[in-house]
């Protein structure tokens, strides 16, 4: 009886995968096989259909060329504006991605989904902007042509002879919910261009006769047509899976050729091909593993490799499967992947031992059900006597010694046994004492304790003793039973222990796997992930590793770390630099320089490689084994991943530093020529006023102008010191001349700088006798105060009090400044300290950076600093420096508080 229930591993990652995908948006893609062939013009049709069934559809670009029928379609859309960007000295124009995503319609229409956006853009490609749709929830409808997917770039190229530079990667359209294809003939085509409907007049008669030649048109269209059918076929095998169908769907022919280690593997794989071949078919060579296999000699082994490699030179797809049952297996794999049509090769064996020890062809013939089983007749002599294959040493010889030991002591313990128990009981011993040898030494040495078992039981308690005769021939019919029950536990032990080896084979190389994956997500660096690379791939495959990664001029290096031992002398790196240029594994057990003593893979990211890694296994089948050579696939591209990961999110961090950089330099410059420029302006006018020798100024004018000179000047002085000293904070330049200084010293120089800024307000100060001094850079703290005082007086109306206060409390000094202004913006308390931060203007100029400044003073000194709202109006400004545990033996000065 066939099992037909859904695998619950299957189901649990389809359930996860719907899960994730529920907050996704849909991608759609109108492919095609050339410009021009209506997918802009089929993808507004489809939106306007969306838009009429009350679907919230807007443009984020689309690309008319001009052309007037798909223009009429754009008019009746919501279109997103396009960002300006300037770039070389030329303004072009770009999908607003933040904008899309600001709008956040159900669909959005992105055309030219190949398309490279301008340098500086968040992302260097359109593809990477649908992705970041998509992940916010975003429907998208774009268009694409065949020969931008990547997979088929060099293929176009040899066709066309025109290298298509903007490509994206097959993943995108493989996760494409829906793929339309939209076709045209190439007459028809042709005529379009003649037409003026593809390109406009000037650039017709160059692309008639370079891309669109009908020859290029015809291929395209056979790449565009396979590429969709192969999508096709990849949704069927999802529904039938997603569905449980075990039925074989002949939609299209597929062909599966089974191969073992006989020599007629070969045979096999080239009459596949053929067969592949005749019916325009896929074809899949499959291999089953089942757990005797691992104690076969090595070139037998290796023998299934060879015949493997064969089948994908030849064009096959190959996969090893494990499992007790090679038939059941093998028609569980087709059916999984619809295959109608089962090639195996001929047993030679005689029809006695087929019905003794069952066929595997037999089986699938008895259970293929509605798929076409194909035997093919095998060379002569490539059966394997029944007794070699006994006969065949699978342990080594001390393993034989053992279970003749294990025997003689099975035989002691029944002696002792014989005068109490019964000759069942001793059979017993001796079965144990089987089982025992299997379980421990294979079974080998268990047949032979099996045998040796029934003679021993003969020979001591079988009468008459001593003797292998036998008197009551009854004894025959136990003798027989004990073998076979012997011979049945050795070999169910023997395939227990092996199954248990392939299990603990698999939960290594499991959990290897998802250490490899742990560490790759979690590590960051191209050169620490290099290392845990090749830490990981050595412990999985036995060999030594190596990854170079390429430089700014394609150049590998190689990444040396902890793991990376392996050296490479010049003919080796020159093997691995022909890796990354051409894009192809090359190496030991490959088609290109197989002498080398290593195989080198391209780890190859979503722009092309960015490096290579080398393995040089210490068996080579370990390696070159068609399923364990997938596996080495899949984990380099999980590295090129990884690698690709950091160094986008290295370069995003540099973009962001950059901006951040240019924001600053933006700001700096617009304050600094506002600011700078007033004082200027009042400085150039007033000197001009006293040089005009025709302005004859009574002595109180001129007065006023040279005192307004003086302001402005000092103003000046004041926002260019502001400037320096923010630049010395940044750079880490600032250091300090540390002494014992009372505050009331530092406050009262502080308060006679400002004694003309501080004219308009009354000013209170309130300092207790006893304070303690302070261990700081005198002058910078003054500086702190005459910030916090100048910031009072610039945002407190005239007439008002400003108060100067400290205290000591809980080993610091708190100096506060507070004012009676209009106080702080709600939440702005700790923003105020950000560089060129101004809360509100005041009609005074400023670059926001005294505030900025007074934190990076304070902080230096182990400090912090605040700002709170005041009742009643107005805003506090304190900051607290730590007091040292001890004081000078200096007499502290007192001092009155004093109010001005």
């Amino acid at each position: 009886m066939t099992d037909t229930r859904p695998d619950p591993d299957a189901l649990l990652k389809k359930a996860q995968e719907e899960e994730r995908q529920r907050h996704r948006g849909r991608l759609k893609v109108f492919f095609g096989a050339n410009p021009g062939v209506g997918k802009t013009y089929a993808m507004l049709e489809a939106a306007h259909e969306q838009r009429r069934d009350g679907v919230d559809v807007v443009i984020g670009v689309v690309e008319t060329h001009g052309r007037a029928e798909t223009e009429s379609l754009v008019k009746d859309l919501e279109i997103i504006p396009r960002r300006r960007v300037e770039y070389l000295g030329t303004t072009l124009s770009e999908f607003d991605l933040d904008a899309a995503l600001a709008r956040r319609p159900t669909i959005m229409l992105v055309d030219e989904l190949a398309h490279t956006n301008v340098p500086g853009s968040r992302h260097a490609k359109r593809w990477q902007d649908v992705q970041e749709l998509l992940r916010a929830g975003i429907h998208v409808y774009t268009t694409l042509n065949v020969q931008h997917l990547e997979s088929l770039n060099d293929v176009v190229a040899k066709i066309t002879n025109v290298r298509v530079r903007e490509t994206v990667p097959d993943s995108i359209l493989e996760q494409a919910e829906d793929v339309e294809l939209i076709d045209l003939p190439p007459d028809d085509l042709l005529q379009r261009l003649k037409d003026g409907k593809v390109y406009l007049s000037d650039q017709i008669r160059q692309a008639a006769q370079h891309f669109f030649r009908k020859g290029n048109l015809l291929a395209l269209r056979e790449l565009a047509l396979r590429r969709t059918a192969e999508r096709v076929d990849q949704q069927m095998e999802v529904y039938r899976r997603d569905h449980a169908v075990v039925q074989t769907w002949p939609a299209a022919e597929t062909i599966l050729v089974c191969v073992n280690m006989k020599p007629r593997g070969p045979r096999l794989v080239r009459a596949a091909r053929q067969m592949a071949a005749g019916f325009h078919a896929k074809w899949i060579a499959a291999y089953v593993q089942i757990p005797r296999h691992l104690t076969l000699p090595q070139a037998e082994r290796d023998r299934v490799v060879h015949t493997l490699r064969l089948a994908e030179q030849l064009g096959a797809e190959t996969v090893t499967l494990t499992g007790e049952d090679v038939a059941q297996e093998v028609l569980a794999y087709a059916r999984s992947r619809n295959v109608t049509k089962i090639i195996v090769g001929k047993p030679v064996r005689a029809w006695w031992k087929e019905w003794l020890f069952g066929s595997v062809v037999s089986d699938l013939v008895h259970r293929s059900g509605d798929i076409d089983i194909y035997v093919i007749t095998g060379e002569a002599g490539e059966g394997r006597p029944l007794a070699a294959q006994a006969l065949q040493r699978s342990s080594p010889t001390s393993g034989y010694r053992l279970a003749a030991f294990v025997v003689c002591l099975s035989t002691a313990v029944a002696w002792l046994m014989n005068p109490y128990f019964g000759s069942a009981n001793l059979i017993m011993v001796y079965l144990i004492g089987v089982m025992v040898t299997a379980i421990r030494y294979g079974r080998g040495p268990s047949v032979l304790a099996s045998l040796l078992s029934v003679a021993a039981f003969d020979f001591f308690f079988v009468p008459p003793y001593f003797t292998f005769a036998v008197s009551d021939l009854q004894y025959l019919l136990t003798f027989g039973v004990m073998l076979a029950v012997a011979l049945t536990i050795s070999g169910l032990a023997v395939r227990i222990r092996r199954q248990a080896e392939m299990a603990r084979y698999r939960e290594k190389r499991t959990s290897v796997l998802y250490a490899m994956s742990r560490d790759l997500a979690t590590h960051r660096g191209a050169a620490t992930l290099a290392n845990l690379a090749a830490k990981h791939l050595r412990e999985v495959f036995d060999s030594q590793v190596a990854v170079f990664l390429a430089d700014s001029d394609k150049r590998l290096q190689l990444q040396r770390g902890e793991q990376l031992f392996f050296e490479f002398d010049p003919k080796e790196a020159g093997v691995a630099q022909w890796v990354f240029d051409h894009n192809e594994r090359a190496g030991l057990g490959s088609d290109t320089l197989p002498g080398s003593s290593a195989l080198y893979l391209p780890l190859v990211g979503s722009d092309g490689p960015i490096g290579v890694v080398a393995v040089r296994p210490e068996q080579a089948s370990r390696v070159l084994d068609p399923d364990q050579l997938h596996l080495l696939e899949s984990l380099a591209g999980q590295v090129a991943l990884a690698i690709e990961r950091t160094r986008l999110s290295e370069e995003a961090q540099r973009a962001h530093v950059q901006a951040e950089t240019e924001r600053m330099r933006n700001a700096i410059l617009s304050s600094v020529s506002h600011d700078l420029r007033t004082p200027l302006a009042s400085i150039t006018g007033a000197a001009g006023s006293l040089l005009d020798e025709s302005n004859r100024l009574d002595p109180a004018g001129r007065q006023e102008l040279i005192r307004s000179i003086h302001h402005e000047a000092d103003r000046l002085d004041q926002l260019l010191k502001n400037l320096l000293d923010m630049m010395r904070l940044e750079a880490g330049a600032l250091h300090l001349n540390k002494d014992w200084h009372p505050m009331e010293e530092v406050a009262g120089s502080a308060l006679a700088r400002m004694e003309r800024r501080l004219s308009g307000h009354r000013v209170v100060v309130l300092f207790p006798e006893d304070l303690p001094l302070l261990f700081v850079d005198g002058v910078l703290l003054q500086q702190v105060v005459i910030n916090l005082l100048e910031n009072a007086a610039k945002y407190a109306p005239a007439g008002s009090t400003i108060e100067l206060s400290a205290s000591a409390k809980e080993g610091e000094v708190i100096v506060e400044v507070a004012d009676r202004g209009a106080g702080l913006p709600p939440g702005e308390e700790d923003r105020i300290f950000d560089k060129f931060y101004r809360a509100k203007p005041t009609g005074e100029g400023g670059v926001g950076l005294g505030l900025t400044i007074c934190r990076g003073i304070v902080e230096a000194h182990g400090g912090r600093i605040w700002a709170e709202h005041r009742e009643g109006g107005g805003a506090r400004f304190r900051f607290a420096i730590p007091l040292p545990k001890q004081q000078p033996a200096v007499p502290a000065e007192q001092m009155e508080p004093q109010s001005a």
